[in-house]
């Protein structure tokens, strides 16, 4: 029982354990979002943050008590280097893909960035600012990718639809088909085939892959249709 009432030991265990429980709450968030970093890697960096404030705020009164005179202490250079060297781990979850045109990972990057920082701020005894900013991230995660997905085109994509038709067809309906599956199409090009077929572009924007496979569907369903394909496009056609 004495060992409880030691504040020197329970303190630093009550930290470590606020450490565990916020650092988790952001690691579970990524680990549902199945991210190359995930609870475990969350957890680890916290605690890896916390222990190594711990150490620098501290680790050293014993050896400052038996040599005051020789003695100066600088508590903010543990925690700038754990600052540093966390980005060497945040940059081993991005991802590049498409010859550099689709960049992954980078918000996972800084939710390890930042849980890092919060093992640091919870070290430090400041545990309002940890869980205000801990409940500020995970708004973050759970409802701006959404607003982003409404009004700034996030995790949609420019593609270019390629449709090989025969007569007869309407082409009021392949464009209808496509407006309907939630489609924005921004420009058409056709081109003559044998035997009175005809291939269509069609550059639509701004749609996600759930849209896209529907639009697919649909066409595939409409009569006269050959072929349907799809390949991404990087630029916007104006």
């Amino acid at each position: 029982m004495d060992l409880f009432n030691n504040t020197e030991i329970v303190t630093p265990l009550l930290r470590i354990f606020l450490v565990i429980i916020l650092c988790g709450m952001i690691g579970l968030e990524r680990e549902i979002k199945k991210q190359a970093a995930g609870l475990r890697t969350h957890i680890l960096v916290g605690l890896g943050a916390c222990l190594l404030m711990l150490l620098s705020l501290d680790g050293f009164s014993n050896f400052i008590t038996t040599y005051p005179n020789v003695t100066t202490i600088d508590p903010s250079r543990i925690p700038s280097y754990v600052i540093t060297g966390i980005g060497f781990l945040g940059a081993g979850t991005i991802i590049v893909q498409g010859g550099g045109t689709q960049i992954r990972g980078l918000t996972t990057a800084a939710s390890i960035w930042i849980v890092a920082g919060i093992g640091l701020v919870v070290g430090n005894g400041m545990y309002f600012e940890a869980i205000v900013t801990t409940l500020l991230v995970l708004f973050v995660l759970f409802f701006l990718n959404k607003l982003e997905a409404t009004f700034f085109h996030k995790n949609k994509s420019n593609f270019i639809l390629t449709l090989n038709v025969k007569q007869p067809f309407s082409f009021t309906t392949l464009s209808n088909t496509i407006e309907n599956n939630g489609g924005s199409i921004v420009k058409t090009t056709s081109e003559a085939g044998e035997n009175s077929n005809m291939t269509f572009q069609f550059f639509i924007q701004h749609t996600n892959d759930q849209k896209k496979k529907a639009i697919v569907d649909s066409l595939l369903q409409l009569d006269n249709i050959k072929k349907v394909t799809t390949q991404l496009n990087e630029e916007t056609p104006q």
